[in-house]
């Protein structure tokens, strides 16, 4: 995350006015005045945040064959964050991903996912992740390296994702705060090696999440 370095001076404030501005401590405990929105991480509002699913998505990709990447897409993720700014270690991540819920632009393959070859979703039908750790960048304070647990497959490894803050304030449905994630994964890690080595074993995936603070 590149965490920029902003300010906002006299006369933005009195533009702005009192009744769009919060309150939120530094990490060293100054307090600072927060725009309607900011790309400051140390001026985001803390508490308990869900996951928009409207606006919550994983898009991954793996080599097919050689001919090309294949694209697709995981919707209907669930996450929870509990996001603390000045003590940004201490904040959780979770997150629940429906693998019935794929989105590869083919019928057949999203059927094909479904089966013991790959997901074998009568018996595994959602994945699950759950922060251990989150480390903020020291130099660009507005990335992260989240380190986690992955369960996939009913096989569980350690997964680190790299993650970018976006920025976060008031919005239409509530105050909101926008990340992006990079992590990749080798699916043989997680017992699912149909069509090695010719289909791809790397897989790596993005994702995107709006978060929503609980009201409170």
């Amino acid at each position: 995350m590149r965490f920029n370095q902003g300010f906002i001076t006299h006369s933005a404030v009195g533009r702005i006015g009192a009744a769009s501005l919060a309150l939120s401590l530094l990490a060293g405990g100054a307090v600072v005045a927060q725009a309607a929105l900011t790309r400051v991480p140390s001026e985001v509002q803390s508490g308990d945040y869900k996951l928009d699913p409207e606006h919550g998505k994983i898009t991954w990709s793996v080599d097919h064959l050689g001919f090309s990447t294949y694209v697709g897409q995981f919707v209907n993720v669930q996450a929870e964050l509990k996001l603390d700014p000045a003590n940004p270690s201490a904040s959780t991540l979770t997150a629940t991903i429906p693998l019935t819920d794929v989105a590869s632009n083919s019928d057949g393959l999203n059927r094909h996912l479904q089966t013991a070859d790959f997901f074998d979703t009568a018996n595994h039908p959602v994945a699950t992740f759950r922060s251990t750790r989150i480390v903020v960048d020291p130099d660009d304070r507005d990335e992260a390296t989240v380190h986690g647990d992955l369960t996939l497959h009913g096989v569980t490894r350690p997964v680190v994702m790299e993650v970018e803050f976006n920025q976060a304030g008031p919005t239409r449905g509530g105050y909101k705060a926008g990340f992006d994630g990079e992590a990749t994964i080798k699916r043989s890690d997680f017992g699912i090696t149909f069509g090695l080595p010719a289909l791809g074993d790397e897989v790596k995936l993005h994702i995107e999440g709006e978060f929503v603070r609980a009201a409170g």
